[in-house]
């Protein structure tokens, strides 16, 4: 009878949960961070049947139709007034949008910029490197400047910088079997962001997202952030309760 309980409890659909999401204080400033597992389901979004989701309610309410809802999402790549991916963007391996790997002006053209994979492991790729030997991706994200790259800070981070933003981006553990998604709470200057991610979590390579739209969904600590619509999304896919 109890081998049976436990047969059936182990094949029962998980319950939805939020990501492993927390604050941090580092250096002065408060950070909230969402750590990601191989184990999860992991994806990144643009699109549905009626064009860009642009929001994190309008992502869930597709989901839901699914019987599935949000872990955890955020903003996940620069992009173009019509909400199209700046740089690389892949979706289930289909490529919907090219790698840029010339200089350019604005953040993502900060060389070196990169790409963060979801494939076997999760990777944070400088994205000549990418475009050199190419790794399978399930999903994939182009954006910029690189943060950290093996250990070392971007060359062009500035400590004194005085361009503040509230910013996010993403980090991977060196074996690839965790990926750590952060978000200032208050506004930071790169090099304050870049040192979060090397210095407090302990991460060699991390790539940033964007600023001043940066937005979080984590229902675990209440927070679901509302603003411009956005392009691509990141966020784990959990059973809707």
């Amino acid at each position: 009878m109890m081998l049976r309980l436990a047969l059936a409890l182990s094949l029962a659909p998980m319950a939805a949960q939020a990501a492993d999401c927390r604050d941090i204080d580092f250096d002065g400033a408060s950070y909230t961070i969402c750590e990601v597992t191989l184990g999860e389901d992991l994806r990144l979004f643009h699109s549905g049947p009626d064009g860009a989701y642009g929001s994190f309610r309008n992502l869930n309410d597709s989901l839901a139709a699914q019987g599935q809802a949000l872990g955890f999402a955020m903003n996940a790549g620069m992009y173009h007034r019509d909400l199209s991916p700046v740089g690389l963007y892949i979706e289930e391996r289909n490529e919907i949008s090219g790698i840029v790997t010339s200089d350019g002006p604005g953040n993502f053209g900060l060389l070196p910029n990169g790409v963060f994979c979801i494939g076997e492991t999760f990777r944070v790729i400088e994205s000549r490197a990418f475009k050199e030997d190419r790794p399978e991706c399930r999903f994939a994200t182009q954006s910029g400047p690189m943060l950290v790259i093996k250990g070392e800070l971007h060359p062009k981070l500035l400590p004194e910088s005085d361009s503040l933003y509230v910013r996010n981006g993403v980090g991977v553990s060196e074996d690839g079997t965790r990926a750590v998604f952060a978000i200032s709470n208050a506004p930071v200057n790169f090099h304050a962001f870049a040192r979060f991610f090397r210095d407090e979590l302990g991460l060699a390579d991390a790539l940033y997202f964007d600023g001043n739209i940066s937005r979080l969904y984590a229902p675990g600590l209440d927070r679901h952030d509302a603003g411009f619509p956005m392009g691509p999304i990141v966020g784990t896919v959990v059973p809707k309760e």
